[in-house]
């Protein structure tokens, strides 16, 4: 006897077995028992929701001899034929595979044509938004207008790919992701009838795993049991669907936190020398990340037991949001180029030993501003001039004169400069980002737009130069410019003479020199 996988052995044979759709299920019923079965029903949702079984019972509802209760009784012959598959009255078709014009064709000759033994002659086609645009073409007549001993299930996980005339013909449901409590029910059912123990764990994990699909829930379960161990533990399920072990993950992301090079090396040789697939392993650091900064900022997570939780919880203790933010953003990075190397450990081991040798904090520089950047949102700050070096009491007061005078002509000709209305928005936007240093340096500048793809930055200090030239800080700023203005724009840094001279010229529309002499 040919071996039934577990969720075809185990799917429902009436809408009473159907877990978590019971917002579908009871109308259904309910147009059964009433005698106003639709002539096209669309089916939508993801994967392993139960679109297709649905279909499947519906089919034999409506065709059953003795149905009870809007259900197929699943005894008559009508449903058993059915059932076995030796009924032509009910065609289920894969649009996948069978999604041109002569398909639909064929269905369309055949409708003409009472049913063999069944009430009505029932097409099921799934994945309906495979068809070719003539395909849908060629169905809409046959849509709109059946013949009465014909019934249309179209089921598909994509539902905007239909063109609009096919959806406003069907009466259409939406299959929800089930519940992790809804699998973890079904899976114990499940379980319990093939004689197998499974902890609550397990069970937990299964679900969460299973992403509201109950048939991935129970292909995982199935290849649990395929060694014939009578016995699923939590670990064994980790280990057979590749999740790394958690130590390695915690170590190498507490290394990464405490920036410790040396044991986050050793970590990832023993990782390397296991065969572990680093492109996978690195997937699995980044989700784990993810779920310490999601439990820093709700304080609870699924899958993980308290032990876990623990240490994720310490983990949250040592690391800002900020840092754990560019560690899921350099580690997409690395992830990106692996995928792409020919040499993966060298570019694992040397994005490993970047990212622990980065400073762990900002940096006194960086603090000191963040502390500066607190007082002033307060408006507690009273700022007082220090003079660290002790006037030259000699200093002429004439040269003196002129420093100040330089100073107030420098400022009076950066006022003169008419600067883009959202440059103090990105400036702020920087800001929330947490760039404070190109914040503190980008604060008295201003920016004028050169031409449709440039913008200059005018008014910054031989400091505040040396900080934008930097390829990250320059990627920042542009960043923060498509955001404010969906612009893909360069920057330049620019001097204040040459940008009066542009925007002079640009309002006389005459050419204008500046000679210095």
């Amino acid at each position: 006897m040919s071996y039934t996988a577990l969720y075809r052995k185990f799917r429902p044979l009436t809408f009473n077995e159907f877990v978590g759709q019971e917002h579908i299920t009871r109308t259904l019923k309910n147009q059964i028992k009433a005698q106003r079965v639709g002539h096209a029903y669309l089916f939508n949702g993801g994967r392993g929701t139960g679109k297709t079984s649905a279909a499947k019972v519906l089919a034999r509802a409506i065709n059953c001899l003795n149905p009870k209760d809007g259900e197929p009784c699943n005894e008559c012959e009508i449903c058993k034929e059915i059932l076995n598959g030796s009924l032509t009255d009910i065609v289920e078709m894969d649009a996948a595979s069978n999604n041109s014009v002569e398909d639909i064709r064929q269905i369309r000759e055949e409708v003409n044509f009472l049913p063999t033994k069944a009430k009505y002659r029932v097409y099921i086609i799934d994945e309906v938004h495979m068809l070719s645009t003539g395909a849908f073409n060629a169905l809409l007549k046959t849509l709109e207008e059946p013949p009465e001993h014909v019934k249309f299930i179209l089921a598909t996980t994509e539902p905007q790919k239909l063109p609009a005339t096919i959806l406003s013909r069907c009466q259409r449901f939406d299959f929800k992701k089930i519940s992790n409590e809804d699998i973890k029910k079904r899976l114990k059912i499940i379980t319990d009838e093939i004689g197998v123990d499974i902890e609550e764990e397990a069970l937990n994990t299964i679900a969460i795993l299973a992403e509201g699909a109950m048939r991935d829930g129970i292909s995982i379960l199935e290849r649990c049991i395929q060694d014939g161990d009578t016995k699923i533990t939590d670990e064994k399920i980790k280990d057979l669907v590749g999740i790394p072990k958690f130590e390695y993950i915690y170590k190498i992301t507490n290394n990464l936190i405490e920036k410790n090079s040396e044991e986050a090396l050793e970590t990832a040789q023993e990782i390397i020398d296991e065969g572990k697939d680093l492109y996978n392993f690195l997937w699995e650091i980044i989700k784990y990340i993810k779920d310490i900064l999601i439990y820093k900022s709700k304080g609870k997570l699924e899958l993980y037991n308290k032990e876990e939780i623990d240490k994720i919880k310490e983990l949250s203790e040592k690391a800002e949001k900020e840092e754990l933010f560019y560690l899921i953003n350099e580690l997409s990075k690395m992830e990106n180029d692996i995928k792409w190397s020919t040499q993966k450990n060298i570019m694992f081991q040397a994005g490993i030993i970047k990212l622990t040798t980065k400073p762990k904090i900002e940096g006194d520089f960086e603090q000191r501003l963040r502390k500066l950047e607190e007082k002033i949102n307060s408006g507690n700050i009273d700022i007082k001039p220090q003079n660290r070096v002790k006037e030259n009491k000699t200093e002429q007061p004439k040269a003196k004169e002129q420093t100040e005078k330089k100073q107030e002509t420098k400022k009076e000709n950066i006022s003169n400069i008419t600067s883009t209305e959202y440059w103090t928005k990105v400036i702020a936007n920087l800001r929330k980002k947490g760039k404070l240093t190109l914040f503190t340096n980008l604060m008295n500048t201003k920016a004028v737009e050169l031409n449709d793809l440039q913008i200059g930055i005018v008014g910054l200090t031989s400091f505040g130069k040396t900080v934008v030239e930097q390829p990250e800080n320059r990627q920042a700023i542009m960043q923060a410019i498509l955001e404010e203005t969906g612009k893909d724009m360069q920057i330049k840094i620019e001097e204040v003479k040459n940008v009066i001279q542009k925007q002079s010229q640009k309002d006389f529309d005459i050419p204008i020199n500046i000679i210095e002499e």
